[in-house]
């Protein structure tokens, strides 16, 4: 008798109790309202409608299905949301997704172009909800991944387009309660070598760097490549940037937040809640060029901020105040006839790329050759720092945000003249006899390349700028 109380209440329970009604996919003549949402075949991820505690806003999203509290990946209608929770997503017979009030009033739209036969909207196990054709499931019509949030998922990119500047990258929310498009923008520069990039309007925020071959050179993790495939990939039409998980088993979200500081988070096995793994900016030499022109920050220094070797305080007074906006200037001008010095720097964060140049194919010996022939280049480093380094990026005029970082980093050449050069070294007369026998060796390869340029292989340095190069992990 016990037993069939149970039973009863049980189903008196199931009954009068509201629950979400699950989907798998959706073809046009069905929706999803309310209280109904759409699962990835492996459960990881959910979509639906939502709201923010009390608010009436209503918005259709996509969100971690077993994660408490609820951890959002992408916002379909961020700025536009409904006043209540009347919203319903409808797909057309075209394959266009269609946000409508109770009034059947557009809210928002996928505006897919593509023709299509059958179409049908899924969640992907990756958390990207796509409309694809069902005759043809690799004809993917539209999908979530090509319109960023404020999150990077593993197999996402962000995209500048090279031919019309557009860019697609991420967008922070207003605030923690407010999705709406914030102040900041994640996003790739394509000025001089392609760097990654967080602008608050037209201001230059926090610069996560130039690609090294394995990461964005201003992140101080070693480790992350080691967790992560990342890639950077340049072609004729577009640059893009994003990753993929080695470990398929961890869980991870890179994301930027409404204050403009990136973050990257890893899902606890114990806890099942995240766990901050990175961060920036982490402190205040990550603040963009807070040293000014010509000098180093290092967080570990008291005073951070510190002239490059070569060059000193603009003005003495304000750098003795701790003012640093008017950075450094050289102690000894360059002496533009071949014979300035390059002094090594290493763990560097490289300095802003926007006026810089690369090339490919050039290996680091190459790169100095030709660094020193040109007056207004100042500083090179290796394009690639990957199998004992390749390439060449050069610098040219003043160096800015210049970083001592805490681990990783790379190996800065800048140059000073010879006399500066050969101070620092410590060693005059050695120097100078160096720079002498290098002095020649430029004038020997000069000449044999005027007097026998047949016989001088100077593709071999390939003079050229690698844009049409694809620089991929």
């Amino acid at each position: 008798m016990d037993s069939i109380k149970v039973l009863v209440y049980c189903f008196l329970l199931f009954h009068f109790i509201p629950t979400s009604n699950t989907l798998e996919t959706i073809v046009p003549g069905k929706s999803i309202k309310d209280n109904e949402t759409l699962i990835s075949e492996d459960g990881t991820f959910e979509a639906g409608f939502f709201n923010f505690g009390n608010s009436n806003n209503q918005y259709f999203g996509v969100w971690y299905k077993n994660i408490s509290p609820k951890t959002l990946v992408w916002i379909a209608n961020r700025d536009v949301p409904l006043g209540n929770s009347s919203g319903v997503l409808n797909l057309t017979d075209k394959g266009t997704l269609l946000i409508v009030d109770s009034k059947q009033v557009m809210i928002w739209s996928s505006n897919t172009s593509k023709e299509v036969t059958k179409p049908s909207l899924q969640l992907l196990d990756s958390g990207n909800l796509v409309v694809k054709d069902e005759t043809d499931q690799d004809n993917i019509l539209w999908q979530s991944f090509d319109l960023p949030g404020d999150t990077l998922l593993p197999g996402m990119r962000i995209r500048t387009n090279l031919v019309n500047g557009d860019y697609k990258g991420l967008v922070p929310w207003r605030d923690t309660q407010d999705p709406a498009t914030g102040l900041y923008s994640y996003h790739i520069d394509t000025k001089g070598f392609p760097q990654v990039v967080i602008t608050k309007g037209d201001t230059l925020f926090f610069r996560i760097g130039s690609w090294n071959g394995r990461i964005l050179s201003g992140i101080p993790s070693e480790t992350l490549y080691k967790a992560f495939n990342f890639s950077f990939v340049i072609t004729e039409k577009e640059i893009s940037y994003g990753y993929e998980l080695l470990n398929k088993s961890i869980v991870s979200r890179y994301l930027v937040s409404s204050t403009g500081q990136i973050a990257r988070y890893m899902l606890s096995d114990q806890t099942n809640s995240w766990q901050l793994f990175f961060v920036g900016p982490a402190d205040s030499c990550d603040n963009y060029a807070i040293c000014g022109a010509n000098s180093n920050c290092d967080i570990d220094n008291s005073p951070v901020c510190e002239c490059l070797e070569g060059f000193v305080p603009k003005s003495q007074t304000h750098w003795s105040s701790q003012n640093w906006s008017d950075g450094c200037v050289r102690k000894v001008k360059l002496d533009c006839d071949n014979r300035d010095g390059f002094l090594k720097h290493t763990r560097m964060k490289l300095p802003d790329t926007s006026k810089s140049w690369f090339n490919k194919s050039m290996n680091l010996e190459e790169c100095e050759e030709f660094c020193i022939r040109n007056c207004s280049c100042t500083a090179y480093a290796n394009l690639d720092i990957r199998d004992g380094g390749s390439g060449c990026l050069l610098w040219f005029n003043n160096l800015l945000d210049v970083r001592k970082l805490p681990s990783g980093g790379q190996d800065l050449y800048i140059r000073v003249a010879d006399s500066a050069s050969a101070s620092e070294l410590g060693s005059n007369t050695l120097f100078s006899f160096v720079r002498f026998l290098y002095w020649i060796k430029l004038n020997i390869t000069f000449y044999m390349f005027f007097s026998f340029p047949k016989l001088y292989i100077f593709s071999s340095v390939g003079f050229k700028c690698c844009w049409n190069s694809n620089v991929s992990g």
